[in-house]
């Protein structure tokens, strides 16, 4: 079983800046896929980003937002800039392996001025 905790969201005004974080525990290798999602009220849970455990990338919006990955300490990182109101949601964090698909409770960010 692997567990995922978020932190780092909040309330930001409109153009600047928060870097989220999730810490991954339990039986987490550096074979997962991780990842961010998030899904705003009414509305479907969509792809932030992405990282393989060898630093490969997907991204959204490869501008506003950077994905990290610290395999020593099990933790991945969204760096986000240039925040928009449209990028108020609950970010969730997957970590994802074979058939095996992990979610945290996600972390609310509200881009508000």
């Amino acid at each position: 079983q692997v567990q995922l905790v978020e932190s780092g969201g909040g309330l930001v005004q409109p153009g600047g800046s928060l870097r989220l974080s999730c810490e991954a525990s339990g039986n987490i290798h550096s074979g997962y896929i991780m990842g961010w999602y998030r899904q705003a009220p009414g509305k479907q849970r969509e792809f932030v980003a992405s990282i393989t455990g060898d630093g490969v990338i997907s991204s959204a919006d490869y501008v506003r937002f950077t994905i990290s990955r610290d395999n020593a300490k099990n933790t991945v990182y969204l760096q986000m800039n240039s925040l928009k109101p449209e990028d108020t949601a609950v970010y969730l964090c997957n970590a994802k392996y074979t058939y095996y698909s992990h979610w945290g409770q996600g972390t609310q960010v509200t881009v508000s001025s």
